[in-house]
């Protein structure tokens, strides 16, 4: 007989996510979340459907106060938003899936969960975003052979604009600490307060995040320096091979240095035979000009919602 009960308290809920979650990405690791969690502290509300002590589904949600509903742990929401990509809900089969909407209209629960890696059921979910990623050996590691995807003309722009910076002196440095509150600061001063970082829990949440990648030899954090003076700073990850760039920040000294960094992390990636680079979501048309390989994350929700 199937038993479902409610875990709150936060060291159950740890224990079930290590259980239950496989850890496929950075986004599956209890520590990354737990660094939002910490700053956010939204109430957790984990259900889980088992039978003879096998799982058989599980919804990991956190209560939005002051919207009064629910979204993926750990409701790191800012403007009507989250943040966090690749979130899962775990279950067996289709039977399961159905009996995952039934609980959840019988109770009457209000959800608004964003950036699924899967689609569920169609009538009941549609894409919320799309992410783009980069696979390093559909192209035998060799960045050469990527640039042949490109037209003639796409190329030799490509390639006139970087050599306006490279002409510059182009140096990178790996790992400064320091250049994190620099990154904050770029990136604030483009976006305002539109910023994510510019809402102190979701920075303080990042701090932490850079803390914990650091201790556990997780950091990619890369600077690129033009005529020695910073030009861009990305805050990246290598997890299970895979390559997750995570925040960024460029000097608006410099137009184009976007892109010489997001190349450099594709020949990176070639160099080291990292399985994939996930550029996450954000509506930035270089994304689609590197003709990266867009993936579809899903929305499912039973709410109206709109940001503030």
């Amino acid at each position: 007989m199937n038993k479902i009960q409610i875990v709150s308290d936060l060291k159950g809920c740890s224990n079930i996510w290590k259980e239950v979650i496989s850890e496929k990405s950075i986004f599956d690791s209890w520590e990354f979340r737990e660094c939002f969690n910490k700053n956010f502290k939204r109430p957790p509300y984990f259900i889980i459907s088992e039978n003879k002590g096998k799982v058989n589904w599980f919804l990991p949600m956190s209560y939005i106060e002051e919207e009064g509903n629910y979204t993926h742990f750990p409701g790191e929401t800012w403007n009507g938003k989250t943040w966090l990509e690749g979130n899962r809900i775990a279950f067996k089969n289709s039977k399961h899936k159905k009996e995952i909407f039934n609980y959840l209209k019988k109770k009457g629960i209000k959800y608004h969960l964003r950036y699924l890696i899967y689609p569920l059921l169609a009538k009941f979910n549609e894409i919320d975003e799309t992410g783009y990623l980069f696979f390093p050996k559909q192209f035998n590691y060799d960045l050469n052979n990527y640039f042949k995807t490109f037209s003639h003309k796409s190329r030799q722009t490509l390639k006139k604009e970087l050599c306006k910076l490279e002409e510059k002196g182009v140096s990178f440095r790996f790992n400064s600490l320091k250049d994190f509150d620099l990154m904050i600061k770029w990136n604030i001063q483009r976006y305002k307060e539109n910023s994510y970082f510019y809402d102190s829990r979701f920075l303080n949440s990042f701090k932490d995040v850079l803390n914990f990648l650091h201790k556990n030899n997780f950091l990619w954090l890369t600077t690129i320096l033009i005529g020695g003076e910073p030009a861009a700073i990305d805050l990246g990850c290598l997890f299970k091979n895979q390559y997750t760039i995570l925040a960024g920040g460029t000097n608006e000294k410099f137009p184009g240095v976007a892109k010489l960094i997001n190349i450099y992390h594709m020949r990176k990636a070639c160099e080291e035979h990292i399985s994939k680079v996930d550029f996450l979501c954000g509506d930035f048309s270089w994304k689609k000009l590197f003709h990266l390989t867009p993936r579809p994350l899903y929305l499912l929700s039973n709410i109206s919602f709109s940001p503030r």
